[in-house]
């Protein structure tokens, strides 16, 4: 039976209108990652202990500011708004979560104060900044560590040989 012969309606999810998809954010987030990730492979490939030019600390420092602005600018912005515009979450909206486990005193429920979906949306920008913070620490302290290797020399003694402890 060919595709001619079927009447009925097709029950499929169009995933570029579902409310999660925001393709500026999911870009943005995926290109900032990668962008972090070549550092990694560049990194790798650039042979240890040879001297920066001027133009290369120049092309770095470029590139370092445009990978912390994706981070730091865009990619939350890109977020609050799918917050605000696509997914409707205004400070009129309040979370009750669960069996209204969030639900405040002021209206009959035991959480200590009100919370609304904006406040989610800024708490959970606030935790692309922490990720963001965490990556970027770390990329740091690997690329000054990436000149370390593991030492096999033993320490040797004043007289020139190896210590050895005794076992």
């Amino acid at each position: 039976m060919g595709a001619e012969g079927m009447t009925g309606t097709m029950l499929a999810i169009d995933i570029l209108k579902w409310p999660g998809m925001n393709q500026a954010f999911l870009f943005s987030f995926a290109i900032t990652l990668v962008l972090t990730g070549l550092v990694f492979v560049y990194g790798k490939r650039r042979p240890l202990g040879t001297p920066v030019s001027w133009g290369e600390a120049m092309v770095g420092s470029v590139y370092a500011f445009f990978v912390m602005f994706l981070a730091y600018g865009v990619v939350p912005h890109q977020w609050l708004v799918h917050v605000q515009n696509e997914l409707g979450w205004q400070s009129d909206k309040m979370l009750y979560g669960p069996g209204d486990i969030f639900k405040s005193q002021a209206k009959g429920g035991s959480f200590p104060f009100d919370i609304n979906y904006l406040q989610v949306g800024d708490i959970i920008v606030t935790g692309i900044y922490g990720l963001f913070l965490g990556l970027q620490i770390y990329v740091w302290v690997w690329w000054q560590k990436r000149t370390k290797s593991a030492s096999t020399e033993l320490e040797q003694s004043t007289y020139g040989r190896p210590l050895v402890k005794k076992v």
